[in-house]
């Protein structure tokens, strides 16, 4: 009897390590911010209304982030490559990983923004250490935008080599879980060019490497050359985001100040905070459909932006219309079941006006408000069907046969 007892502890015990051991997967999009709110009850408790999913701590806030319902990105300067070559600071960070690691709180470990290539050997030593001491959790770095110069990135030649370089280097030396970046287009005077193109290549490297990837885009006019986002061009870098597949929002800046407005002001909320709550909140509600899809392609109508590709010819969905839109197609095991259309156009409604493949009997729709696929229409007899889009808005649907 002492004998099967014995072996059933240490069943149980390396079934609790092998769950222990399980490293960090994604199981919803995240929605999160830079320049965090103080962790009182009063300002989290407006986040979770708000419904992000993520906000940042040091340890001491962690217990009031859980008792909101959200998750942490942990800030604490332990979480730094010099700490693995300083044994005190070692062991500090190793009692630090230890005290968080079960938390339920915890999310990511915040280590660095925008990095040199020439600091990746140094961040991947300590992605793989954070990994094998606490693979659950993520450790999360974020990266330039194309338009960082040649010596930011640490690479060279033109804009698309560079990025694809410095990508390259990213993925293969650091070995990230997921692929974060920033990109900040709304400009006073123009829509600035390379925001596809961006969208492009962290799409194709997050795809290469196996990765979820995360956008970083304007929410403030903190920098004298910005202007202050709408309501509509906020959907629109949420819409264009998933369609190209992403599975991170964040936004650049939630608790601003009169010098670098953002979502709040001194505490106070701007016009945005309402319009992106519920954004925040169609991101939630589509999220678990879109994770469980895979994106297989993304195209664009013309004239296509930098960095686009047009739909091609054997797109399972054709947009036979006038228009500018974003198709993203989506499926599983390699076959395209689903996509969603995006009005590239923050500033006017439009109407796309999409061909199905031949065997399609009906599209349904992910209806945001029922939280539920419903019937939407069955394509006409030249296989067509007309999706009314607001300014920067996506639709979700997928293919009944």
């Amino acid at each position: 009897m002492l004998r099967y007892l014995l072996i059933l502890v240490c069943m149980l015990s390396l079934a609790g390590f092998a769950q222990a051991a399980q490293p960090w997967k994604q199981d919803r999009i995240i929605v999160t911010f830079w320049l965090p709110p103080p962790v009182t009850d009063e300002a989290l408790a407006r986040v979770a209304a708000e419904h992000y999913t993520m906000t940042w701590t040091a340890v001491d806030g962690l217990d009031m982030v859980a008792k909101h319902g959200l998750r942490a990105m942990l800030q604490d300067g332990l979480l730094s490559p010099a700490s693995l070559d300083d044994p005190d600071q070692k062991a500090k960070l190793d009692a630090l990983i230890d005290r968080v690691k079960n938390h339920p709180a915890l999310e990511a470990y915040y280590i660095t923004d925008e990095p040199n290539a020439a600091a990746f050997p140094a961040l991947g030593r300590l992605v793989a250490y954070l990994r094998e001491r606490d693979p659950a959790h993520l450790a999360y770095i974020n990266l330039f935008p194309t338009y960082a110069s040649n010596g930011q990135l640490g690479t060279t030649g033109d804009v698309v080599a560079a990025y694809r370089e410095h990508l390259r280097l990213y993925v293969e030396i650091v070995k990230p879980g997921l692929i974060s970046y920033d990109h900040y287009q709304l400009f006073k005077t123009m829509d600035t060019d390379q925001y596809f193109l961006n969208l492009e290549l962290i799409r194709d490297a997050a795809l290469e490497a196996g990765v979820p990837f995360l956008n970083i885009v304007q929410a403030g006019d903190g920098e004298p050359v910005w202007r202050f986002p709408t309501a509509d061009e906020m959907r629109y870098l949420v819409y264009t985001t998933l369609a190209y597949g992403g599975r991170g929002m964040s936004y650049f800046v939630y608790w601003g100040s009169a010098k670098y407005r953002g979502i709040y002001v001194d505490g106070k909320p701007t016009e945005l905070a309402p319009a992106l709550a519920k954004l925040n909140e169609e991101i939630g509600v589509l999220s678990p459909e879109l994770l469980k899809l895979d994106s297989l392609g993304v195209y664009h109508t013309e004239p296509l932006p930098w960095g686009g590709n047009a739909v091609p010819a054997d797109s399972p969905v054709q947009i036979v219309g006038p228009g500018e839109f974003v198709l993203g197609l989506f499926g599983t095991g390699g076959q395209v079941t689903s996509f969603m259309v995006a009005n590239r156009s923050h500033k006017e409604s439009a109407a796309a006006r999409l061909r199905v493949a031949e065997g399609v009997k009906r599209l349904q729709e992910f209806d945001r408000a029922s939280r539920k696929w419903r019937s939407y229409a069955a394509p006409g007899a030249n296989g067509v069907v007309t999706v009314e889009l607001k300014p920067g808005d996506g639709r979700l649907f997928r293919m009944v046969k």
